[in-house]
This record gives C-alpha cells, sequence and structure tokens, in this order.
C-alpha cells in the first residue's frame, strides 16, 4: 500500500459545519408540493437526508482510505505497532464505522417520526433532536478523527515495500548505500555529500530468472536503540523482520564521518542470525593498502552480489 495517498482528515467540526450548512442550501433551494403538513414533512425530512448522506460519505471515506489491519501483512502491523498508537488506530477506525451506523440509524427513526406527525411545532422539534444526536455522535468521533490525522503524518513515512525476496542495504549514514542501490537495480534514487540524505526507504527490483528481487535502501542506523526515530525504527525493522540478506556497506575511506572502528561496532551487531555480505563503497578514494579488511570481511562488488543473490534464490 502506499501510505502517502492517505488524504488528509478533516475535524468533526468541518464535516458537521458542512453538513448543515448543505441541508440548509438544499432546503431553501428545493420547490416542494402539497399542503402545508406534506410540504414541512418534506421539507425537513430532505435536510434529515442531506445530513446523513453528507456525513456518512465524508466518514466512509475516510474509513476507506486508511488500511484495515486484516489486509497488511505481518511487516506492517509490527511497524503500526513501533511507531503509532495501535490499539488506539484500531479503535479510532471502529468507532467511525459504529458512528456511521448510529447517524443512518437516527436519519431512518427521526424521518419515520416526522412523517407521522401531524404539528408544526413537533415536526420541528423532532429535527433539532435529530441535530442534537447527530452533533453528539460527531463530537464522540472527533478526538478519533484527530488522532487518525495524527496516525497518517507517521505513515506517510511508511516504505512501499513487498513480501517477496528482499535484500537490505544496510551501514551508518552516507557510506554508499543509495548508490550501490542505483548500481544494483538501475534506480536513480537521490545520492548527496551529507549524512541522512536517505529520510526515508529507498526501493528498487531486479530479477533473477524472471523472479523479481526486491532492494531496500534503509535511512543508516546510529546504533543507539533507544534513542532511535521513526524512520530508524523501520531500517532496524525491516532488517529484522523483512530482509532475507543483508548487504552491510563499509567506507573504508571514512569520508562519511565515522570511523572504521565504528562501523565495525555496528557490523558485529548484525549477528549470526541472517546471511550477510559485506560490500566496500568509495573504494576510488582510497590509497591506502587494504589487504587486511579484503582478508577480514571477503567483500563483493555489485556484480559479485548479484551472482550470490542468484544463487541464493535459486
Amino acid at each position: 500500500m502506499d501510505f502517502n495517498k492517505i488524504p488528509p482528515v478533516e475535524t468533526s467540526k468541518h464535516f458537521l459545519d458542512l453538513a448543515f450548512r448543505k441541508a440548509r442550501e438544499k432546503g431553501k433551494a428545493k420547490k416542494l408540493v402539497g399542503n402545508w403538513l406534506q410540504i414541512i414533512r418534506k421539507k425537513e425530512s430532505l435536510k434529515l437526508d442531506i445530513i446523513k448522506d453528507n456525513l456518512v460519505v465524508k466518514l466512509q471515506k475516510v474509513l476507506d482510505s486508511f488500511p484495515q489491519t486484516k489486509d497488511l501483512g505481518v511487516f506492517y502491523i509490527k511497524l503500526m505497532e513501533l511507531t503509532i498508537d495501535y490499539g488506539n488506530y484500531q479503535k479510532s477506525l471502529s468507532i467511525l464505522e459504529w458512528s456511521i451506523k448510529r447517524i443512518q440509524f437516527f436519519q431512518r427513526d427521526y424521518v419515520g417520526k416526522i412523517n407521522r406527525c401531524k404539528e408544526r411545532g413537533k415536526i420541528s422539534g423532532l429535527s433539532n433532536e435529530f441535530y442534537g444526536r447527530v452533533s453528539s455522535v460527531m463530537k464522540n468521533v472527533g478526538k478519533h478523527l484527530k488522532y487518525l490525522e495524527q496516525a497518517r503524518k507517521v505513515m506517510r513515512t511508511y516504505p512501499a515495500v513487498k513480501e517477496m525476496f528482499t535484500v537490505c542495504l544496510y551501514g551508518f549514514p552516507n557510506v554508499g548505500k543509495t548508490t550501490l542501490l542505483n548500481k544494483l537495480t538501475g534506480t536513480t534514487a537521490e545520492v548527496a555529500a551529507y549524512s541522512f540524505t536517505t529520510k526515508t526507504i529507498n526501493s528498487g527490483y531486479f530479477k533473477v530468472d524472471g523472479k523479481k528481487i526486491q532492494v531496500l535502501d534503509v535511512p543508516g542506523t546510529l546504533a543507539r536503540d533507544e534513542k532511535m526515530n521513526n524512520i530508524e525504527r523501520q531500517a532496524d525493522l525491516v532488517r529484522r523482520e523483512l530482509a532475507d540478506l543483508i548487504v552491510y556497506v563499509f567506507d573504508l575511506s571514512e569520508l562519511s564521518s565515522y570511523s572504521i572502528r565504528n562501523q565495525e561496532q555496528l557490523f558485529r551487531k548484525l549477528g549470526k542470525k541472517q546471511k550477510v555480505f559485506v560490500y566496500f563503497s568509495k573504494l576510488d578514494l582510497i590509497d591506502d593498502d587494504l589487504s587486511k579488511y579484503i582478508k577480514k570481511y571477503r567483500p563483493l562488488d555489485a556484480l559479485g552480489l548479484k551472482k550470490k543473490i542468484e544463487m541464493l534464490v535459486n
């Protein structure tokens, strides 16, 4: 799912004001025929119909724009648990669904009462009761609409990833992961000479014997578990939960501002639970003898990585 396509969520007051305004406008514009009782019944019923239709359409649009958790894979469920109040998210969607049903119920109930009523004053009173009950429903849903807007802003940062064979490019910021992504997949993700160029998770694809391989360039982690921001948490989750293979990118030139020692510490944190290959970036900028690092890590170039990936896939 493309979380960037979730539209902004308006406030309950905005929805309610819009619905009431349209009801007033159409109530005045609509020419009705019949005796005074028939006309007032039709006029008031029309207002209730317009308010119901407007609110139900707007709330349903909000509900439909957010993913239902039953439609999401394990990765996205864990990502939501990590970055938003997952319980509140589910509750907010349920409240929206409940609110739609309540508004529909009130409209049917009060239109029925209006059509049975024979007194002008009582008909007006029934309409006011409907307005009050609908306003209470919208007031109740207001905090949940507000929460969904907050959640949307976080979810906009979620990567558009698929559950398939996945290669995760991992390492510190500005070590050359995005350049490697472009080499492996032919994408043109942004590359710049400063830290944290990658603000989200870039993705690219290539095929091995007709099978699509997903390559994810994740934002570089600072290796500080207790202080990770949302993007760093996403990167760590991709590594732990989604990656079939990790390619750790070393910048031995240290132009990324991270020492070889620090990069080696982060490399050791990966452990041995997953398959890890090593790639050395920016070799054209290094004059020193790298034989000890080559012997220690047995790095692969982009072509060598593709061949290893092909072997793993087949």
